[in-house]
């Protein structure tokens, strides 16, 4: 079955990101792209809002990461908004892209892009729960 997708583009917050006492003073600016995996079917046929994939709410929780948190890496912070669409608002899947302006000299900005299903995110079972008595 084909996955719909919906697309948040540049979305600009700031955070504290990066290792060095420099990068750690002051907040950075990070630019965010996401792809989120729904199914929009309903809401293309109905033409109803309720029917969609509501992306409001979820891109608020993505903000509240960002920006309530410290960040070493900008993949702790790619995997952190990953998780949070897939385990607090059902996402399938998604593609999370994250970089930073200005990181690195002769460049526009540094970043990673990571795809992460609900898979990623399970509980991982104790070896002593997976062997039987």
């Amino acid at each position: 079955m084909a996955m719909d997708v919906v697309e948040i583009d540049g979305l600009r917050l700031r955070c504290v990101i990066g290792c060095t006492d420099e990068e750690r003073r002051d907040r950075s600016d990070v630019v965010i792209g996401l792809r989120i995996g729904a199914d929009a079917r309903n809401a293309g046929r109905s033409d109803v809002l309720a029917d969609a994939w509501n992306y409001r709410t979820p891109t608020k929780g993505v903000i509240r990461v960002v920006e309530g948190r410290t960040w070493f890496t900008v993949e702790a912070l790619a995997t952190e908004i990953a998780r949070v669409l897939v385990t607090e608002h059902d996402a399938p899947h998604v593609r999370v892209r994250v970089h930073k302006p200005g990181a690195l000299r002769f460049a526009d900005s540094v970043g990673v892009v990571i795809e992460r299903t609900p898979a990623d995110f399970a509980p991982e079972k104790h070896w002593a729960e997976a062997v039987p008595a």
